[in-house]
């Protein structure tokens, strides 16, 4: 490491870079996860109302925002931080991921029913038990997945840093 002095700007310009999302999670009155069917997404079929930060937006409002825009649910709040998620750049992405898994507490079945998708992002919600997820997800989802059951059930926040991009 150089003991030269850089200005604010240069030295930031040297450290890496992280694309930032805030996401809720809901359970259904049996505590079984709720998740919309990404119309976008292969890779990741099943998310959490959820998106990337916008310029001089934080996690928890981003989260508050994406999920109003996605399911027409508003969340209240005060925040409690479920999970932070991390993930190392790969190849079919360049940036770092730094997320944010807000709890959004458990949805009676009329408000569960009055979600309303987005059919640019979603065209499914469902309510399953977390075994039932298994094979609708590939294997680091469903791990994400047990972890923020398993931070809800504890009452201590997770922190799960395998969320890399492939390659």
């Amino acid at each position: 490491m150089s003991k030269e002095w850089l200005p604010p700007e240069e030295f930031a310009a040297t450290l890496p870079k992280a694309g930032v999302f805030g996401a809720v999670f809901f359970t259904d009155e049996d505590d079984r996860p709720v998740q919309l069917r990404a119309t976008y997404s292969s890779t990741h079929p099943w998310q959490w109302p959820g998106g990337v930060a916008e310029a001089g937006e934080r996690p928890w409002e981003t989260a508050v925002r994406e999920c109003r825009e996605e399911t027409g649910l508003h969340v209240p709040g005060p925040p409690r931080l479920l999970a932070t998620v991390f993930g190392l750049p790969g190849k079919e992405w360049p940036l770092a991921t730094v997320g944010f898994v807000f709890d959004g507490g458990r949805l009676p079945a009329a408000r569960l029913a009055s979600i309303v998708l987005d059919p640019d992002e979603h065209d499914e919600v469902r309510a399953l038990t977390v075994s039932e997820w298994r094979d609708l997800m590939p294997a680091r989802d469903h791990a994400r997945l047990e972890a923020v059951m398993a931070a809800r059930r504890r009452g201590v926040p997770a922190y799960f840093d395998t969320w890399d991009w492939e390659g």
